[in-house]
């Protein structure tokens, strides 16, 4: 048996403490201690740079129109009732859903009528415009959204007093905007990460002490700290001078806890009842160099890493980039579902660099530069959250769109669960001959597509009486006898792969409308985590990379002490669901594949059209290869995490067999979890060569 020493078992649980949700075999990066103390900050606001702002009265006004909507319509109302309602308010058309543009969209508008957010603030003065949009909790997501004003005022602006101009100071400096463009590759785009702090004066004097030339602005009257996140790409022997693009801004924290930010004026706002409050979660960054990011940010305010994704698990084709999430470690404890969501103490700061020069963060640093990727929010119920953001789309004709989720995602029929049965030993099944039958019944039917994705909007009774009136001979006969067991595996079908993880935790109705509107879900222990993304935000033409928007749901596992008391609420609890960090990245290249078949279709193109279907499916059958890869992987570290939480109880304890018990069955969790990450990476190598392969033809073809 395993002997360790005390000193040992000490170092052990330390290291395993610090680094037990690394995806991979090599530790994340060291670092020395922090030579200051861990700051103490919380997420406290967005600001995005925007080409134009309307009029506030035209924001005001489009909020009239949607609560007024409210307040006439009814869920019994179908879609078709609420549009023909909307159009009665509004004297607007209903546009076609199917043909949605997601660019040239007004952010603002996009909150308002997709989110059911409002404007709560505003500054209208000579230099700029801002608007202030939140949901329903004021101190929950803030996202100020700010312009260049225009050289002559409107009379409609005059009409506002909101000319605050020695308030807010760079906040709202119009020579900020103008330098964010011109290092933003003349983009939109999220500029600015706002936080409290408990001492922004420290923060400062860290920043002086060890990266001064990344400070931007210090408003010592108003205890406001501007500094550039990052530093230019350069060489080992070259300065490292700052980017002046985004900016990490550190506001004090009021006394009275207030959240409107300096500068801004209150708006009257009035909120529906379908609103739901959102809460800042992560925001991500794409960059040139994330060691150093890191770095910076554990020199000034004491982040330390959290999750390392290595490019092993994140790899669509040729396409290769790393992440790792860096933050804080929040104090506060609460066994409180409520309090836990709207805390935003907990800070997370996940960072990406490419590893490769083909793909999505390859292709934002070379056309926009360094710069927040997407801005991820949390809410109570993600999957009513959604829909109602896709309802409103298609009644308003205005708000967001989602990346497109294969639906291998979320499960498909084959002929193998027709001929093993639910359970895998044939008590349930049909033959091969039945099982082919009942394939061809369901796709002459339009009751399944080829690839075996199940109708959504078929109910047993359609399915039921479809194959009766199809199938024929020996086949009808063996689907009368088994007919409630061949229904439930064609209807489980459309969400077997989600059903593996959840099981009868959640019902059918549950399970239908997380596929029908796209929501990634994992699993961790067993804390669950809901996952979507809209498409591209503030982006003016359609292929352009700009960033996007994430909104999530963590369901905290209900756990007892031994007391009998609920456990403290883990920060973070479901973690950065390792299954869909690679479907993100497979799911942003899938669709600007899917977009290149739409204009290879529409300009006639034939080769373009097969290369770029091509990739589609190389895309999606990488990611039905590597799903239950992450699922052993994602299973692996939770083993190996409720090993190491048991390993620190039994050494608090002093019970040294059962930590010794608890560090073999850790060590077993960690070799699963390497042997998957090496399958992950053997399965990543493939689609690479394919994908190379795939393109070298084509090159050679247009040659």
């Amino acid at each position: 048996m395993l002997r360790l020493s005390i000193v040992q078992l000490t170092s052990l649980c330390s290291l395993v403490s610090a680094f037990s949700v690394s995806t991979q075999s090599r530790p994340l990066y060291t670092m020395t201690p922090p030579r200051q103390q861990q700051e103490d900050v919380s997420f406290s606001h967005v600001q995005l740079y925007v080409d134009k702002l309307e009029d506030l009265h035209v924001y005001k006004q489009l909020e009239g129109q949607l609560n007024d909507f409210y307040s006439k319509s009814k869920p019994s109302l179908s879609i078709q009732e609420k549009q023909a309602l909307w159009t009665t308010i509004s004297h607007n058309v209903p546009v076609d859903d199917a043909h949605f543009p997601s660019h040239s969209r007004s952010v603002v508008k996009q909150l308002l009528a997709g989110l059911n957010f409002r404007v709560t603030a505003a500054r209208y003065a000579s230099d700029t415009r801002s608007v202030l949009v939140t949901s329903k909790d004021p101190h929950g997501v803030q996202i100020l959204v700010t312009a260049a004003a225009a050289e002559e005022s409107s009379s409609d602006e005059k009409k506002h007093d909101f000319d605050n101009e020695e308030s807010g100071g760079g906040m709202f400096n119009r020579a900020n905007v103008h330098r964010f463009f011109a290092a933003h590759g003349n983009r939109q785009g999220i500029a600015v990460l706002g936080f409290t702090a408990d001492n922004v004066e420290r923060i400062r004097d860290n920043y002086m002490e060890l990266h001064p030339n990344l400070i931007a602005d210090y408003d010592q009257s108003n205890q406001i700290l501007e500094v550039f996140a990052y530093y230019q790409e350069h060489g080992l022997d070259e300065p490292a001078l700052a980017d002046p693009g985004t900016i990490l801004r550190f506001v004090q924290k009021s006394d009275d806890g207030s959240s409107l930010l300096t500068g801004l004026q209150s708006v009257s706002a009035t909120f529906p009842e379908t609103s739901q409050p959102a809460y800042c979660d992560h925001w991500v960054s794409n960059v040139h160099s994330r060691t150093e990011f890191m770095h910076t940010l554990h020199d000034t305010l004491g982040f330390t890493p959290k999750v390392d994704f290595n490019a092993g698990v994140v790899a669509a084709g040729e396409a290769q980039i790393e992440s790792t999430v860096i933050g804080n470690d929040s104090t506060m404890q609460t066994a409180e579902k409520m309090i836990a969501l709207k805390d935003q103490s907990q800070v997370y700061l996940p960072i990406n660099n490419a590893l490769s020069t083909v793909g999505h963060v390859y292709g934002f640093l070379q056309e926009i530069g360094q710069g927040i990727q997407h801005l991820a929010s949390r809410v109570d119920d993600l999957v009513g959250f959604v829909q109602t953001a896709n309802e409103n789309r298609m009644v308003f004709g205005e708000g967001f769109t989602f990346l497109n989720i294969p639906r291998s995602y979320y499960g498909i029929l084959t002929l193998t669960m027709l001929t093993e049965g639910i359970r895998g030993d044939n008590s349930d099944s049909v033959t091969g001959d039945c099982a082919l039958a009942i394939f061809e019944a369901l796709l002459l039917g339009s009751a399944m597509e080829a690839d075996g994705a199940v109708s959504l909007e078929a109910s047993r009774d359609d399915l039921y009486t479809l194959l009766r009136q199809s199938l024929v001979g020996e086949s009808l006969e063996e689907f009368r006898r088994k007919s409630d067991f061949v229904l439930d595996i064609i209807l489980r079908a459309r969400y077997s792969n989600l059903y593996s993880l959840l099981r009868d935790h959640i019902c059918d109705e549950t399970y239908i409308r997380i596929v029908r509107n796209k929501i990634l879900v994992d699993v961790q222990g067993e804390d669950l985590l809901y996952q979507i993304f809209t498409c591209n935000i503030l982006q003016r033409n359609a292929g352009d990379e700009a960033p996007f928007f994430e909104f999530i749901q963590r369901v905290c596992s209900e756990c007892l002490d031994e007391s009998g008391c609920p456990r403290t609420l883990r920060p973070g609890c479901g973690g950065f669901g390792i299954r869909n960090f690679l479907t993100l990245f497979l799911s942003i290249e899938v669709s600007k594949a899917m977009r290149g078949v739409a204009e290879a279709k529409k300009a006639g193109d034939s080769q373009g059209l097969v290369y770029s279907q091509t990739m589609v499916d190389y895309f999606t059958a990488q990611m039905n290869e590597a799903n239950p890869i992450l699922t052993r992987i994602s299973d692996a570290m939770t083993e190996e995490g409720h090993c190491r939480d048991n390993m620190m109880e039994a050494l608090a304890a002093n019970k040294l067999e059962e930590v010794e018990m608890w560090t073999l069955r850790m060590d077993a969790a960690a070799k699963e979890k390497e042997a998957g990450n090496q399958d992950l990476m053997e399965c990543s190598a493939r689609y690479n060569a394919l994908m190379k392969e795939l393109r070298m033809e084509s090159e050679k073809q247009i040659e």
